[in-house]
């Protein structure tokens, strides 16, 4: 099976695609830059999947259940996007927010590509900012009273169920979809995270990432290893010339952004209003 992803790891939904492909011992090929096809379809839109050079497709659980795992429930995803609650936080320090990108640009053994992708990945961040931005100003989402309540459905499905993960003995869609979610609140630590880690009603929560944190110890996108048990494999940053890559289009970005902003509403409009996961 030859398989292209296009994406970056702090997404949920790619994370789940990566982790999939992972446990099931399939070789990728990771792009940072969209594709042309990708590009003029969806714009920046992200996780996009090409099997066996066929069409790109963009929907995480159908791209699931063609790598083998089963179809997860309308219920269950609308409960790990539930999971999603505190993503706006991600760019309460802006600093912070750009400075976790820029540590998880490319690092292949091409300079060049590196060079490019870390170049164009600042553009990514910059719409990911913006996108963030938006989101808080037009949902004017309420703060949960509790960033644990989010998390109350999986653990009572790891109380229900024997087996050590969701899906019972091995890791199945609901297990790749949620532990990318972790992946996604690790990257840059919003008040979620903080509930997973402390909350006393999410006691097998807990066990069941330090289970899938042993079982993807090699894999080589892990936020998560910050904070739980097992430490395994630290993600490699990207070198510091390739970060002044990135804060050096960075600054494009903002220098350009009479040009910038336009394109960033504009892919966001290829967008269907369906396919835009809620914050």
């Amino acid at each position: 099976m030859k398989v292209k992803v296009y994406g970056f790891n702090h997404s949920p939904w790619v994370q789940a695609v990566l982790l999939a492909l992972h446990d099931k011992g399939i070789k990728y090929n990771l792009l940072q830059i969209p594709p042309s096809q990708v590009f003029s379809k969806w714009g920046v839109y992200m996780p996009a999947v090409s099997i066996d050079d066929e069409a790109w497709e963009i929907e995480s659980t159908e791209i699931l259940v063609k790598l083998g795992y089963k179809t997860i429930l309308e219920e269950e995803i609308k409960a790990a996007q539930n999971a999603w609650q505190g993503v706006l936080h991600r760019t309460d320090n802006p600093f912070r927010f750009f400075s976790a990108f820029s540590r998880g640009g490319q690092s292949s053994k091409s300079f060049v590509s590196n060079t490019i992708s870390n170049f164009f990945l600042s553009f990514i961040a910059f719409y990911m900012f913006t996108l963030i931005s938006i989101g808080k100003w037009r949902l004017k989402q309420k703060e949960p009273e509790n960033f644990g309540d989010q998390f109350l459905y999986w653990e009572k499905i790891l109380h229900t169920y024997e087996g050590d993960f969701f899906d019972g003995d091995e890791p199945g869609t609901r297990d790749m979809v949620m532990f990318g979610m972790i992946q996604c609140h690790a990257s840059i630590p919003v008040p979620a995270l903080e509930a997973v880690l402390n909350d006393e009603r999410l006691h097998k929560l807990r066990i069941w990432v330090s289970t899938m944190q042993e079982r993807f110890k090699e894999y080589p996108y892990l936020y998560s290893t910050k904070f739980f048990e097992p430490k395994v494999s630290q993600i490699e940053p990207a070198s510091s010339f390739q970060r002044i890559v990135f804060f050096f289009g960075l600054l494009v970005m903002f220098i350009t952004i009479p040009i910038s902003i336009p394109l960033v509403l504009t892919l966001m409009s290829k967008v269907e209003p369906a396919r835009i996961k809620s914050f």
